[in-house]
Parts: C-alpha cells; structure tokens; sequence
C-alpha cells in the first residue's frame, strides 16, 4: 500500500520551535513535496487570499492540508476559520485543516466540530504515528 503523498501543506503556529519540530515530522513522513510555514494566523490567511488571486494557477499551490495552533496571538485558530470560512469554494475544498494544539480542553474540541473542513484533532507534538493516521 503506498503512503498518500501531499503537493503542500502548511503549518500555522506562532511557536517557531514548534513549528520546526512539525517540519521535521513532515519531512521525515516523507508526505509533502512542499511546507509552508507561518508564525501567525493573520498571514496564513492572506497567503491562501493572494493564492486565490492568481485563479487556477493557485490550485497547484494551495495546500492540502493545513495544521492549525488554537492558542495564537493577533488571530487564533478559531478566527483564522472564521476568514477561512469567507475563502472560495474551491479553496475550502481543497484544504483539509487539522487542529494542532496543545489545548485539551474539551470546548476548544467541540467548537473546531462545527467546521465542516476541520477533518482532526490532534494534540501536540506531531507524530509519525499521528501522520500515518491522517487519512484525509
């Protein structure tokens, strides 16, 4: 069976430790040909708004997956789906958002439910094992 392997995807955390250790996952998992990383929700958005800019060019750009921190400064992760929300249809179905937090708390969990392109939740840090589930 071979492992699904990803144009893009991104990751959106203002821990830079965090996400370099998410970069490393990836890259070992051997899953992405390309990762984008962003330290701030606010940025992550307008990348993915400027992609849409460019029209059908941007569906060979726009990641597949989108691993999202709850916990950020300036625009958190349930604001970041917010504006998601407002992004083309084409967008939105090509970006799967898996919640990457360090956050246990049973509301945080519940909320990120109600967005239908919110396909995980996963806890902090990534793992191989987590990455080999994905099955988006």
């Amino acid at each position: 069976m071979g492992k699904e392997k990803f144009f893009a995807v991104m990751l959106i955390d203002d821990n830079e430790i965090d996400n370099l250790i998410n970069q490393k996952m990836i890259e070992a998992a051997d899953i992405a040909e390309h990762i984008y990383t962003h330290t701030g929700a606010k940025s992550a958005i307008e990348f993915l708004k400027n992609l849409e800019k460019v029209g059908t060019m941007a569906d060979n750009v726009l990641p597949e997956i989108i691993f999202l921190d709850i916990d950020m400064p300036l625009m958190d992760g349930f604001q970041f789906l917010d504006e998601f929300d407002k992004l083309k249809e084409a967008t939105k179905e090509r970006c799967k958002v898996v919640m990457l937090t360090s956050s246990i708390n049973p509301q945080d969990v519940n909320k990120s439910k109600k967005y239908t392109y919110v396909k995980k939740y996963i806890n902090k840090p990534l793992s191989q094992e987590n990455l080999q589930k994905l099955n988006l």
